[in-house]
């Protein structure tokens, strides 16, 4: 193995350092902003609260409603009145694609589309996150099919337009509609969200150059796509729109206004055992080895570590953690978890589960820290949604 060059070496000595000096500069940044939201506001709040503390803080009963003078402007999907939309998602969990796509199935109900969801992979035992989700889709007024039947068949027939959320979602095409593909390709919007290699199948994307449209994130994404399917698959990509991430209309709502943040930011503290001059950073995503929840445990261990090696007069800091499933069990959080119990830090380090519900969090901490894109990794939503609540955001190079 080549030896690493000295300039590595030199910039590993200088972590710790380097963590300390972004601390710095956050806690200045946090101040200011802290001032700031001080300021008064206009708007009127009504909070209900039907909170139960629970071992992972789960907050989704929280709810902050906003009311505002602002004259909504007309919507801009009312074209799709009385239209019915077929949603494809290759799973439905807590994760970036399909709680996009729900706010899609949202979106259309509320101008009057008929909205009909498919969940292709679905496990055979009962799942409490999917039961939550397809009852929250349903309350709303989406349908719920079975990805697999005549009915999911006849829906994608008679629909106006199918969107396919993913590349993967491509084989439920072959798998369930067969023959009739080629009738239902000219009205199918292929929502994509993957750059990782494995995607770049040709049983998965066979289909693209047919389909009406490909609505991509970022041009990033866009490019790498039309690149990579000439050059390892020898296809051509569809008409292909950018759709920049945006932040949700509840979220904004909570963002826009300092009494929600600061009932928000009291409450979830005081659940954590945090004070409110305490300094939190945190890291919101699934836990995966690709997001780098390790490494932020690790600089956040070795910032404490220099702090009270060089008796730095900082606030006491925290670490959050919110994406934990405890109930996978998976060997990566028990590394996380076991990491905490080894350095004696469970008092700092605090594990939520994952949530619908991120606003309650941005609300309280003080710094979002975002592990850096991988190649596979597309843009982070929760890097636009720290932003739009004014907090720091470090991120990783």
């Amino acid at each position: 193995m080549a030896k690493q060059s000295t300039s590595w070496l030199t910039f590993h000595k200088r972590w710790p350092l380097l963590l300390v000096a972004l601390l710095s500069t956050s806690t200045v940044i946090v101040l200011l902003i802290r001032a700031a939201s001080d300021s008064c506001n206009t708007n009127s709040i009504t909070t209900t609260t039907t909170t139960t503390t629970t071992p992972h803080y789960s907050y989704e009963n929280t709810r902050i409603q906003v009311t505002s003078q602002v004259e909504t402007p007309s919507n801009p999907l009312r074209f799709m009145k009385s239209k019915l939309v077929l949603l494809v998602s290759h799973e439905l969990s807590l994760s970036g694609g399909p709680l996009l796509l729900m706010e899609l199935a949202f979106l259309l109900r509320g101008v009057g589309a008929e909205v009909v969801w498919l969940t292709i992979q679905k496990p055979t035992d009962s799942d409490e996150v999917i039961y939550s989700l397809e009852h929250r889709m349903l309350d709303r007024g989406v349908k719920v099919f079975p990805a697999k039947g005549q009915e999911a068949i006849d829906t994608a027939l008679k629909a106006d337009l199918v969107v396919l959320n993913t590349a993967v979602a491509g084989k439920w095409l072959d798998s369930v509609v067969k023959e009739n593909v080629p009738r239902i390709l000219p009205k199918v919007l292929w929502w994509i969200h993957e750059m990782r290699g494995h995607y770049f199948k040709l049983e998965y994307v066979k289909h693209l150059p047919y389909v009406a449209g490909a609505m991509i994130d970022s041009h990033t994404t866009a490019e790498y796509w039309k690149n990579r399917t000439r050059e390892r698959l020898g296809i051509k990509m569809p008409e292909t729109y950018v759709v920049h991430l945006g932040n949700s209309k509840e979220l904004m709502e909570i963002a826009e206004n300092n009494v929600a943040k600061r009932v928000l930011r009291e409450h979830i503290r005081e659940s954590l055992g945090v004070r409110n001059e305490d300094l939190l950073f945190a890291i919101i995503n699934s836990v995966s080895r690709g997001k780098g929840q390790d490494l932020f445990l690790r600089s956040f261990y070795q910032s404490l570590q220099l702090i009270k090696g060089r008796k730095l007069q900082v606030p006491s800091i925290h670490a959050v953690i919110v994406g934990s499933d405890m109930n996978a069990q998976t060997k990566f959080e028990t590394e996380l978890r076991n990491f905490v119990v080894e350095n004696k830090i469970q008092d700092q380090v605090h594990f939520i589960n994952k949530t619908l519900t991120v606003a309650p969090y941005l609300a309280s901490i003080d710094v979002l820290v975002q592990n850096s894109q991988a190649r596979g990794e597309c843009f982070g939503r929760i890097t636009i949604e720290a932003m739009a609540f004014q907090l720091p955001v470090l991120v990783s190079r």
